[in-house]
């Protein structure tokens, strides 16, 4: 689907790939909080595929109370930007580009999967009322053991940064899911209010970590 006259494009930060960057996430940018959190969903190679398939299907935000709004995704012939990307380490394993056009992908039960550069509008209640959260998926994990994909914040969105949502599967086949946030108060307005933000922000995180569980 494509709306372009209405969606807000620009990302409201410039650490793009901060929440797969090890020396951002210890060391952030002033200003900038970053945390991660960790939960055990399953265990073996199919719980871990399912869950890959529920988390880049937006499944996490929805099971969680969150209203998903695609508002626009990039055209199959669409060229588009790379952002860099790091490993989990936080070396970059390949540099900001212009990349190819978008592949659609599909789970092998035909479910479509998010790409990198399809907006979002997430609607969910806090504070007392109904807030809508701009993002645009800014890179995919697509590692043999670690799957998932991350979004920027977009003009309009309480927070400015990054959060992503990564599965993982272990040695011992314990299947993990990972929250990354890195963020900050987009505006002097929402300042006033960070430690309500970050509350909130922890509510969501829980909420996000335990989408899965049980399946």
């Amino acid at each position: 689907m494509s709306s372009r006259g209405n969606v807000r494009t620009a990302l409201t930060y410039g650490a793009v790939g901060a929440t797969q960057a090890s020396d951002l996430m210890t060391y952030p940018p002033e200003g900038f909080t970053p945390s991660e959190s960790r939960a055990r969903i399953g265990h073996g190679d199919a719980r871990f595929e399912t869950a890959v398939t529920q988390t880049l299907s937006w499944q996490i935000q929805e099971r969680s109370g969150v209203r998903v709004h695609v508002d626009d995704q990039p055209d199959d012939d669409e060229v588009r930007y790379n952002p860099v990307t790091f490993d989990e380490h936080g070396v970059p394993v390949a540099p900001a580009s212009i990349g190819a056009p978008k592949v659609e992908r599909f789970a092998p039960d035909g479910t479509p999967l998010l790409t990198a550069g399809t907006t979002a509008t997430l609607t969910m209640h806090a504070f007392g009322q109904t807030v809508h959260a701009p993002v645009r998926v800014v890179s995919i994990i697509d590692e043999p053991d670690r799957k998932g994909f991350a979004y920027g914040t977009l003009d309009g969105h309480p927070l400015s940064g990054e959060e992503s949502f990564v599965v993982e599967r272990t040695p011992d086949g314990s299947v993990w899911l990972q929250l990354r946030q890195f963020s900050q108060p987009a505006s002097r307005k929402w300042r006033f209010v960070e430690p309500l933000l970050r509350r909130q922000q922890r509510v969501m995180a829980e909420k996000y970590l335990a989408a899965l569980r049980g399946d």
